[in-house]
């Protein structure tokens, strides 16, 4: 007998208070708590590369070296977190092959990340790449803290024989260290998923279970809002939330 209900959580911005900060590699301005994924969302080519590997082995990186040898030399993969129209890795990859950026930019959102959340469960570090105008206008890097009352949440879930999930653009090695802090087995978490794969998740869950509820707060979980028997957008976050993705909510909660 099918279980009767599933809960998918968004991580950033739902299950973590996000601190972030963007650096535009033109001109060395450093933005904070930008909204990568409105960025995102505005333009078509465009996408949300995040570098799947740890703080430590960036910041072992010679500020000098580009962020493309930086790739090869220590092998480190990229996942498209979200996008618009036409964007994939092979297409990030020719952009950062061509972009003259380098690891210093990544050390200085790392480090003005790190100074301001000490405490962050992870950091993570990432760009914005636009392939049609074929540059990198945001370097990125976010830190990560669980709310006070998600732990509870996902307790008072599991109490009820509610399966609960994560699916969220983040690399897997940050999402197991926030699954295994809240009790979320490891085969329930999807990594580096965009707005299609998401609403992917929620639609086979559905086929599952005789209700889903998704949960997430930015313009990626849009999909999967729509697709969710229930759609509830956080605003703990705090940042203010595009008119459509309220749209495709049916409820707003602040837990």
């Amino acid at each position: 007998m099918a279980r009767r209900i599933a809960v998918v959580f968004d991580s950033a911005g739902t299950l973590l208070h996000m601190y972030r900060v963007a650096k535009d590699p033109s001109t060395g301005i450093i933005l904070e708590n930008i909204e990568s994924t409105a960025i995102v969302a505005k333009k078509n080519g465009c996408g949300l590369v995040a570098l799947n590997t740890e703080k430590e082995i960036i910041l072992r990186s010679k500020r000098e070296m580009s962020l493309f040898e930086f790739i090869r030399e220590y092998r480190v993969s990229i996942g498209v977190s979200c996008s618009k129209g036409q964007f994939t890795p092979d297409i990030a990859y020719e952009v950062i092959k061509g972009a003259s950026l380098f690891m210093g930019d990544v050390h200085d959102v790392l480090k003005a990340v790190t100074a301001r959340c000490p405490d962050s469960i992870y950091l993570a570090a990432g760009l914005i790449v636009d392939s049609e105008a074929r540059k990198i206008p945001y370097v990125l890097s976010t830190g990560g803290q669980v709310f006070s009352k998600t732990l509870q949440t996902v307790q008072i879930l599991q109490t009820m024989e509610v399966d609960t999930y994560i699916a969220s653009g983040d690399r897997m090695s940050a999402l197991a260290q926030l699954a295994e802090l809240i009790n979320i087995p490891i085969e329930r978490v999807f990594a580096f998923a965009d707005s299609f794969m998401k609403e992917k998740v929620v639609l086979e869950l559905k086929s599952r279970y005789e209700k889903v509820i998704m949960v997430g707060d930015g313009i990626n979980d849009i999909l999967a809002l729509r697709a969710a028997d229930v759609g509830i957008m956080t605003v703990q976050q705090g940042d203010k939330r595009p008119e459509e993705l309220r749209q495709a909510a049916d409820v707003y909660s602040t837990t």
